[in-house]
């Protein structure tokens, strides 16, 4: 039995997908955040980096010594919030 090739080795459809490059989007949008300079200077303040400071120590003696206590009520109203659109 003998099986006849119905085209050419050469014209594979799948290599003119290989060589052909990317397409980008037609719009050619990207995202973009930017921060103002007056953001900028508010997180670089001292008294807020100490504020920081010092509850985040409060809340690491609040958990070590088992004192820190979590409202649930906040937790499920948080929860919610975040799942409602």
């Amino acid at each position: 039995m003998r099986i006849n090739s119905f085209r050419p080795v050469e014209t594979n459809p799948y290599n003119k997908q290989l060589n052909t490059p990317e397409k980008k989007s037609a719009t050619g949008k990207t995202d973009k955040v930017e921060i103002s300079a007056e953001a900028k200077e508010m997180q670089k303040l001292p008294s807020i980096i100490k504020e920081r400071e010092v509850r985040v120590a409060e809340l690491k003696n609040q958990v070590q010594s088992g004192n820190y206590e979590v409202d649930l009520k906040d937790v499920a109203k948080s929860i919610a919030k975040f799942y409602q659109l």
